[in-house]
């Protein structure tokens, strides 16, 4: 049996290459497909490590519209309630402010004008966009990676009179780490309610990098003025201490062995008016990034799926063919005593003959063509997120700054690895299909006597 099915597959030269040529293209689009999702969770693991069960308090812009300038305005009393919570292990705090740089310049937008007075250009000709956090390394910006640190050190709590800034800011005044810059509170900001005229020498600690993705219409929205301060030094801006100040948001950290949910639950039932707040779990602050990811699962199933149900209707077509034009071969063997469950698994041999070779080149194939398909997909997903995005930016007028796209941020990049148990499962589910198409092809031919068949060949 297997020598007949050997020397039939090797006879038919040119039919065993078709199917298996059609086999090893089903099999590596598959593979690649299975490989896809593999990555995407890693891509997805990656991003989402530093706010995976953690929540953020955020004003509720829908009755709460927040600070004169728009920014958020949670208090410090608020935040410390739900850090004493025995289910969270840590929590970081942020403040939006404005500042101007004392004796340095600024990058500027080279066409303001069109987008702004000149009264307002002067007004904020020094100003840079503070943001206070007590811990840099997991502040949005940084998160989202449209900030990454290069040079020197995130800032701790416990810091006091330290910033981080960009490195375009630092070439421009010849700065370095460990110079001292001044920060003066601008009069002009809408949020500087108190007229505070406070001034704050501070170290630079670490120098960050990033590039806006869109056009900046403002100076301040450049990823270049942006500066991270310590919470003492941006509280002070305003006049303010680390008590006394407003926050723009604070993200809570839930320990391990609590469920983030019920922690929510649990932090509802405090003494906080929540009509002015809202609860988000940290993951819903990336939409753009989770309907990629959600894009590039759907592409891959639709690709796997796709592959198994072709190669089962092409296959069966073949079948159906190839072993339809053997009647009189099979008549013969049923005459000589040849079992139809015999002649049933000769047909199996012969497609494992063909298979075989298919999945081992398919591995190989996959592995070279996985990262080409994969940024194709990657590629359509993302221009398709990215335009719906940056239209919702548009229509809410975010503006161009780091916060805004670090709402519309998505997978960049994926990095393919074929495994090896991504084949298994490719192998299992092809097998069972052409199992099934040996079952169809073959069931209308073996049901038949020898006589029959043979009448139907005349």
């Amino acid at each position: 049996m297997i020598k007949n099915a050997y020397l039939y597959v090797t006879r038919k030269a040119l039919k065993s290459l078709i199917i298996l040529l059609v086999i090893l293209s089903m099999s590596c689009v598959s593979l690649v497909a299975l490989s896809i999702k593999d990555s995407t969770n890693k891509a997805s693991n990656e991003t989402f490590k530093n706010v995976t069960n953690s929540f953020q308090l955020e004003i509720n812009r829908a009755v709460n519209p927040g600070t004169p300038r728009g920014s958020g305005n949670v208090k410090g009393k608020d935040i410390k309630k739900i850090s004493s919570l025995s289910e969270i292990d840590s929590y970081i705090k942020r403040i939006g402010a404005v500042a101007d740089l004392d004796g340095l310049d600024i990058i500027s937008v080279p066409d303001e004008s069109l987008n702004r007075d000149a009264e307002k250009i002067k007004q904020f000709k020094r100003a840079v966009m503070l943001t206070g956090v007590n811990d840099s390394q997991r502040e949005t910006k940084f998160i989202s990676k449209e900030f990454k640190l290069i040079q020197g050190e995130h800032l701790k709590n416990d810091d006091k009179n330290k910033v981080l800034i960009h490195k375009e800011l630092a070439e421009k005044n010849n700065l370095k780490i460990g110079d001292k810059i001044k920060l003066k509170s601008n009069i002009y900001d809408a949020d500087n309610e108190k007229g505070a005229k406070e001034t704050v020498e501070v170290e630079i600690k670490g120098i960050f990098d990033g590039k806006n993705k869109t056009k900046a219409i403002v100076s301040q929205e450049l990823y270049q003025n942006n500066i991270i301060s310590d919470i003492h030094t941006a509280s002070k801006i305003y006049g303010n201490t680390e008590d006394s100040q407003t926050y723009l948001d604070a993200t809570f950290f839930v320990k391990g062995d609590k469920n983030i949910d019920s922690v929510i639950k649990n932090v509802k039932k405090l003494d906080i008016n929540f009509n002015e707040y809202s609860l988000v779990k940290s993951s819903k602050n990336y939409p753009a990034l989770q309907k990629s990811i959600s894009g590039i699962y759907k592409l891959a199933n639709q690709l796997f799926v796709g592959s198994i149900v072709f190669v089962g209707v092409v296959i069966t077509i073949l079948l159906l063919l190839w072993i339809n034009a053997r009647k009189k071969e099979i008549a013969i063997l049923l005459s000589i005593g040849k079992s139809k469950i015999e002649i049933f698994l000769q047909f199996l041999l012969e497609i494992v003959f063909i298979t075989i070779p298919s999945f081992v080149a398919s591995y190989f194939l996959a592995g070279r063509l996985g990262n080409y398909i994969a940024n194709t997909v990657l590629q359509k997903v993302t221009t398709n997120v990215t335009k719906e995005f940056s239209k919702a930016i548009k229509s809410s007028n975010l503006g161009s700054g780091a916060e805004a796209q670090g709402f519309s941020k998505t997978i960049t990049k994926l990095d393919m690895t074929i495994s090896k148990t991504s084949l298994m499962y490719v192998m299992i589910f092809i097998s069972l299909v052409l199992l099934f198409s040996v079952l169809v092809s073959s069931y209308s031919i073996l049901r038949k006597k020898p006589k029959e068949l043979l009448v139907d060949i005349d």
